[in-house]
């Protein structure tokens, strides 16, 4: 019999994943509806599909070499959010956004808990938490396109969700943090106790502050030496390097790698790449972008295949999403109690804070890769009722949205400001 070598089974099934994943992005994007949600239901068709029995492309969502992949993916799309906002932007929200980030991560993650609770009583409390930590995340990348679209981006409502957005990221992966070091100390056989939570989630606030605080000192003095080198890919290469760095920094202290991901990309801005830029190189944005549209659906493409939708069929699984998707929704409209501004539409605030998206996904793949006692933190039936919980809320905000800014114009308090 031939040898076969193994890398070959690895590129087939990234083959078949991408391509799947951009068949299925094309598809959203004509429906109107964000390239993620594709990707992600590509990725659930693909692992729902069987043929006499067997599922033929169950191998993938199991395969130890494509999860790596996708978790190389999960940092870097990370870290393209970090990219998008600066510590600077971070210290100018106002009042509002902070008030909005705040409400809309502790009553979700409240909510997500009492849920856990009532419905998988057998749950151990540090299940129940991650449960509600997955409710915390907003993905605003779609809020922020309805704004575009709407031509409404320089309005008060697309500014407090912009920033507040910042603020609940940071907000969420705090929390994240707490929860993921309070199990891996559980798992370790340490008793649970509010100090141990407590100093968990002052490790990972100290390690966000102070990566922000070195990195806005050390970054520019990083890359002005990097300018000095000739070769290509030297701008793309030392900042992968940063992320990479960040993200095994933040394993070391027990937080999940996506936070030290996600700082790295605050603490770079375009000012440290003048040098590049001004002999003719493209930007960092355009050097990430190639990697990122290659190894990101990778990841939620992964999401989609670990979806076993027969988990609905018990009823248990379904009326967890159902119940996850109704405290989802409730949950970030008291995002709209800490508007303070007048005249701000805070139905729409509300709406904006809403869509779970790829951050969602990230927080239940942590999950699934904690164990307690043996057992996944966030099991296959709760992992398929958080995705579903991420579909419905990223396909019921833009109608929704459109809808609040639209009532808001027509009504005859905006006719007479008019």
């Amino acid at each position: 019999m031939a040898h076969v070598d193994p890398v070959a089974p690895i590129v087939g099934g990234l083959a078949l994943m991408l391509l799947a994943a951009k068949l299925g992005g094309e598809l959203a994007i004509r429906a109107k509806q964000p390239a993620v949600l594709g990707e992600l239901i590509a990725g659930i068709v693909l692992g729902n599909l069987s043929f006499g029995g067997v599922p033929p492309f169950h191998a993938l969502a199991t395969n130890e070499t494509i999860e790596v992949i996708a978790g190389i993916g999960a940092l870097i799309l990370l870290f393209e959010v970090g990219l998008e906002s600066t510590v600077g932007q971070m210290l100018k929200v106002g009042l509002t956004s902070l008030l909005v980030a705040v409400l809309g991560v502790a009553l979700p993650f409240a909510l997500g808990w009492a849920v856990s609770a009532r419905l998988v009583p057998e749950a151990s409390p540090y299940v129940h938490a991650f449960i509600g930590a997955t409710l915390c995340a907003t993905s605003v990348g779609i809020t922020a396109r309805v704004f575009q679209d709407l031509g409404a981006s320089r309005t008060q409502e697309a500014r407090i969700i912009l920033g507040a957005a910042v603020i609940d990221d940071v907000l969420g992966l705090v929390i994240l943090g707490a929860v993921s070091g309070a199990i891996g100390a559980a798992a370790r056989s340490a008793s649970f106790s509010v100090l141990s939570v407590a100093q968990i989630t002052a490790a990972a606030t100290v390690f966000l502050v102070g990566a922000l605080v070195i990195g806005v000192f050390v970054a520019p003095r990083l890359f002005a030496v990097a300018s000095l080198l000739q070769g290509r890919g030297v701008l793309v290469t030392v900042s992968l390097s940063l992320c990479f760095v960040l993200a095994w920094m933040s394993s070391l202290i027990g937080l999940a790698p996506i936070v030290g991901a996600f700082a790295a990309g605050l603490v770079l801005e375009d000012v440290h790449f003048k040098d590049f830029v001004s002999r003719g190189e493209r930007s960092l944005d355009e050097l990430i972008r190639p990697i990122s549209d290659t190894l990101v659906p990778v990841f939620f493409v992964l999401m989609g295949l670990r979806t076993d939708l027969r988990a609905f069929s018990s009823g248990g699984s379904l009326e967890l999403a159902v119940a996850l998707i109704v405290v989802a929704i409730i949950g970030k409209q008291a995002c709209s109690l800490g508007v303070t501004m007048p005249g701000v539409n805070r139905l729409a605030v509300g709406i904006g804070m809403i869509p779970r998206g790829e951050v969602g996904l990230i927080f239940a793949n942590v999950g699934a890769g904690l164990t307690l006692d043996g057992v996944p933190v966030i099991g296959p039936s709760s992992f398929s009722a958080v995705v579903l919980m991420v579909i419905v809320t990223t396909l019921v905000t833009p109608p929704a949205l459109k809808w609040s800014l639209e009532r808001a114009n027509m009504s005859p308090r905006s006719r007479t400001r008019l």
